[in-house]
């Protein structure tokens, strides 16, 4: 069901309590903290120049990192608040709390076409929680809600849920950005009778993480391309050797299920034919998130389906991205999600922007071609292709919900447009 938008009503003089998604990448330079990517600030842009020329007071609450209710001053949304001011080429009040006296008075006081941005709303534990006093408490003041925070929507949060709860019961409207309008745009109508071939990219570490995707889709697709860590999961069910790679040894199972249920809709379901694989290595060493660092060395092409011992897979090999890409280079609609390898490493990018390359051709070509969100835009951007492609996601695990066919709590929240008489 189609949701309302900020275009079907007038806004005008109301406060406009507005749930973004502002968990953008953030670190430290010269002793500060500076946003190092404003993609998701961008794409907020649209909706918000909208309420603003409409003459809304704009409330904005968005999430950054994972503070577990606690104060953590580099998950502060301040540097976000001067990005988007030099943006919106205006002035962004910024409170540093989500409720209280100061957030209360503040929101009262504002005029038309002014904005406010809250402070990071997880760090009060009850964000998390949906805690309907808390709940309450942001919402104290609205007059509309409006959800333009997509990759949030999968979580029944308070900012997310809770909050437009409480305005809908109040008889204010409760709407979709002009970005959460586009991302159920594409990610569903799009994909409800896609025009054919249907040629469906799937990558990652995990098969338990697409699995429920996978099955979906192999009612639609015309052709699904496998690649990443999940490949060789695959290859485990097929009795392949995989080496040191990254395997799912307990969901063997699952993915034999998935194989045989592409023979049997009779739906092209191709693995990888050769890799690039490598040695690693233990360093001792950890990397600023305390991980493990591995080097690798004897980095080489393999082309039998079966991996070294002593190797793991880490990218698709140049025969594989050439047959992918003849069967992206027929596709009228395209779908991606997931990197073919560790496109982080360059040693292991070669099949990810050779993908990338192949679905920014097929959309010059007319293809329509959907990224669902994650590393592939990432990748798409990292090879300055982003441009290029037709539309690419701002959520990860909502995009994976969402195609998964599960109801997605911020969207629900949202008001259904009328149904037309026919």
């Amino acid at each position: 069901m189609a949701k309302l938008t900020i275009k079907d009503v007038n806004l005008s003089g109301k406060r406009v309590f507005v749930r973004v998604d502002y968990n953008v990448p953030i670190e430290e330079k010269e002793g500060r903290m500076v946003v190092t990517d404003l993609t998701r600030i961008r794409e907020t842009l649209p909706t918000l120049n909208h309420l603003i020329g409409q003459g809304a007071r704009l409330i904005l609450a968005a999430h950054l990192g994972r503070p577990k209710g606690k104060r953590e001053p580099s998950m502060s949304l301040a540097p976000v608040a001067a990005e988007l001011a030099g943006l919106l080429g205006r002035r962004v009040q910024f409170v540093d709390d989500c409720v209280g006296k100061e957030v209360r008075e503040t929101a009262l006081s504002l005029k038309e076409g002014e904005v406010l941005l809250l402070e990071n709303v997880r760090y009060h534990a009850e964000e998390e929680a949906n805690d309907p006093a808390f709940a309450a408490a942001l919402a104290e003041g609205a007059e509309a809600y409006v959800n333009d925070a997509f990759g949030s929507a999968h979580r029944a949060h308070a900012s997310t849920e809770g909050v437009a709860r409480l305005v809908a019961q109040r008889g204010g409207p409760c709407l979709a950005g002009l970005l959460m309008e586009r991302e159920l745009k594409f990610l569903g109508e799009e994909l409800e009778a896609p025009a054919r071939p249907f040629v469906v990219i799937l990558g990652g570490a995990k098969v338990s993480d697409k699995i429920m995707v996978i099955d979906r889709l192999l009612e639609k697709a015309d052709t699904i391309l496998i690649g990443g860590a999940m490949a060789y999961t695959l290859r485990l069910a097929q009795g392949h050797k995989t080496g040191r790679s990254l395997v799912e040894a307990d969901k063997v199972d699952v993915a034999k299920a998935a194989l045989e249920k592409a023979k049997a809709r009779k739906v092209p379901f191709l693995l990888p034919v050769d890799d690039v694989v490598a040695v690693p290595v233990k360093t001792g060493q950890l990397d600023k998130k305390g991980k493990p660092i591995v080097d690798y060395q004897n980095i080489r092409v393999n082309a039998d389906l079966d991996c070294p011992a002593d190797a793991a897979g880490l990218d698709i090999g140049p025969a594989t991205v050439k047959a992918y890409a003849a069967a992206v280079a027929k596709a009228k609609t395209i779908l991606w999600n997931g990197p073919m390898g560790l496109f982080e490493d360059k040693r292991f990018a070669a099949g990810t922007i050779g993908i990338a390359q192949a679905v920014a051709s097929a959309t010059q070509s007319g293809a329509t071609s959907i990224i669902g969100g994650g590393d592939s835009v990432k990748a798409l951007n990292k090879a300055k292709l982003g441009d290029r492609v037709t539309f690419m996601s701002t959520g990860g695990g909502a995009s994976l919900e969402f195609l998964e066919g599960r109801g997605l709590p911020g969207v629900a929240a949202l008001a259904d447009k009328p149904a037309v008489a026919g």
